[in-house]
């Protein structure tokens, strides 16, 4: 057995580096080593993610021409319960493996010079290890099982980076928002995959292709199950109505926010794209998909426009993006749907970096409060706009492919058309905005000294940007491009038109900032009711938040005067039983015997009465 072959039956190590190195990272996060300081630990996690990267290069390029390996170890064998995890080793999953530690690998470079500083640093990098593995593992995983497992190790992972900063109480209330939202959609997950375990009888991604080929289930049942496997990525993609999280998420460290907003959202989309097959034995699930799907894209990209703070308008134009995919799912168009994840993921990761380097340098991140940006800082100038024009159609970078692609599939559905013309055009508009009061107009107070981040930032930075740039060549590598000839020449032009709308639309707004808030009350309120995400969060309170904590205290009072009143009540009895009849004890046998008779004479009578 050569290299390469052993390296291939090892590809579930990769998973494992990032665990590795957020373990070895522990006597630096819990104080136990204090003399080193806690870069070191950052080193090792910064090793083990190279490490992961190279393992993955080599077993892409050694399977590009082969089909894809199955790796299976059986975990419990109990008579005829047997439970395996499998990995499936193939081109497309190694090559979104390798975009996690990539990405993985950049994002935390760039957080040795944003994080600094920061007393915390080891404990950053030991979560940026778990985050990094379970992303990865998600990427391989053949078993639905076993990514949910994984998905769940997200989502505390999540919860914790979130949190990191937890003596502010705003992000406290972010970091349990975002987990409980997001837990809301994991737990109608597993009752999908109980059900399923229960009527396919194996939960490995092959058996339940091979199932629900054949199978023919109750309408009923197959909604049911549809819509439950639809809530898990529902949660994690921040689809409509399980969104509010990704917004809250923003008072996490930018770093963190990098990799959310481009590979984690993803890998709910990816676990979505390999349950289309058993969702699809449900026409409502996959409306239901679509819907979702909709009404997120134009919601959030609507949102995104009104935001003052500059993470959470890109935040927002990130479930807009996922909600196409989410339609990309329920139409059947998975190649779309891959596409857009891969040039969004890049590019997302991108426009963070800038927005880190904004944060970083000004120690603030409210629009109003910037501007002038452009000449004092241009490799963060150079990130957004690459950024940008990856994210949008605008020829010849990735987003206008992937687009393109999208466009071309529902040519002659005119109203998913109009859908992926309007996000693209609406986005344009934001990114447009955001790049006006940011980088352009005149310095204001926080921006006049406001020096290019230092290399630990620029470099990773910088190194992103190439990548956007060669993303169509590497497109072409991959065989993802269409020919001259096949290119749909209408498609292509109404998407470079709607960038060019949203790119002027974007420019003639006028953009006050001594005010956030229009002084015309029409203007005033339609910017407050996308401003504050049309009002869901107070919806929630007034309806759901409400009535689970009128039903608490209905519980709670229940609890304490009925169920504890009533064993009181007993306790009380049987107290006041006992002194009493210890008075009665005269030592004559014909009185007790008298005693017993006359009570088991009324407990008879009162059974049978």
């Amino acid at each position: 057995m050569n290299l390469t072959e052993f390296l291939l039956q090892k590809t579930w190590w990769i998973p494992c580096y990032g665990l590795v190195g957020a373990l070895l990272t522990l006597p630096w996060a819990t104080g136990v080593v204090k003399r080193t300081g806690p870069r070191p630990a950052a080193y090792i996690n910064l090793l083990m993610t190279v490490v992961a990267f190279i393992h993955g290069t080599i077993i892409f390029r050694s399977i590009w021409h082969l089909p894809p390996q199955i790796l299976t170890f059986e975990w419990l064998r109990v008579l005829d319960f047997d439970l395996t995890f499998s990995f499936n080793i193939s081109v497309i999953n190694m090559g979104a493996m390798e975009l996690i530690t990539g990405l993985s690998l950049l994002a935390q470079f760039f957080a040795l010079g944003y994080m600094e500083k920061d007393w915390a640093l080891a404990r950053f990098f030991a979560l940026m290890g778990f985050f990094e593995g379970a992303m990865s593992g998600l990427a391989i995983s053949d078993s639905l099982l076993l990514s949910y497992a994984l998905l769940e190790i997200l989502t505390l992972s999540t919860y914790l980076l979130v949190g990191f900063w937890y003596a502010q109480p705003l992000v406290v209330t972010a970091a349990r928002d975002a987990f409980l939202t997001k837990r809301v959609g994991d737990v109608i997950l597993l009752m999908g995959i109980i059900a399923l375990a229960s009527i396919a009888g194996d939960l490995n991604f092959p058996s339940l292709y091979r199932w629900a080929e054949t199978v023919k289930l109750d309408p009923l049942i197959a909604t049911l199950l549809g819509l439950a496997l639809v809530a898990g990525p529902t949660g994690k993609c921040a689809q409509f109505p399980l969104h509010l999280w990704l917004d809250e998420a923003m008072e996490g460290p930018n770093p963190a926010s990098i990799l959310r907003n481009s590979v984690v959202v993803g890998c709910g989309a990816y676990v979505l794209i390999k349950l289309q097959p058993i969702i699809a034995l449900s026409p409502f699930a996959l409306t239901a998909l679509i819907v979702i799907g909709s009404v997120t894209a134009i919601g959030a990209s609507l949102v995104a426009i009104a935001q003052i703070d500059i993470k959470r308008a890109f935040s927002h134009t990130t479930s807009a993006y996922l909600g196409l995919v989410f339609v990309a799912v329920g139409m059947n168009h998975l190649d779309f749907a891959l596409i857009l994840l891969f040039t969004h993921a890049i590019a997302k990761a991108l426009m963070f970096m800038s927005v880190g380097s904004v944060i970083y340098t000004t120690q603030n991140q409210d629009l109003t409060e910037l501007g002038g940006l452009w000449s004092k800082m241009p490799a963060t100038t150079t990130s957004f706009l690459i950024g940008a024009l990856s994210l949008i159609a605008l020829p010849p970078l990735g987003g206008f492919w992937s687009l393109l692609q999208g466009l071309a599939d529902f040519w002659h559905d005119s109203g998913i058309v109009l859908l992926i013309l309007a996000v693209n055009s609406i986005t344009t508009i934001g990114l447009t905005r955001v790049y006006r009061l940011v980088f352009l107009g005149e310095s204001q107070p926080k921006t006049r000294r406001a020096p290019e981040v230092p290399w630990t930032m620029a470099v990773p930075m910088v190194s992103l940007i190439f990548v956007c740039l060669l993303i169509p060549l590497i497109m072409q590598k991959l065989e993802l491009l269409p020919t001259w000839t096949a290119i749909n020449k209408s498609a292509a032009v109404a998407l470079i038109s709607s960038s060019i709308l949203g790119v002027a639309i974007g420019y003639a707004i006028p953009l006050q900032k001594a005010w956030s808030r229009s002084l015309q009350l029409p203007l005033r309120m339609s910017q407050d009711l996308l401003a504050y995400d049309f009002y869901i969060d107070r919806l929630y309170r007034i309806t759901i938040v409400f009535a689970v904590s009128t039903l608490s205290k209905i519980s709670a009072w229940g609890d304490r005067y009925i169920v504890d009143g009533l064993v009181n009540f007993v306790g009380l009895t049987s107290i006041f039983s006992g002194e009493g009849l210890k008075y009665s004890t005269s030592g004559q046998s014909q009185g007790y015997i008298l005693t017993i008779l006359v009570s088991l004479g009324l407990f008879t009578l009162l059974i049978s009465w």
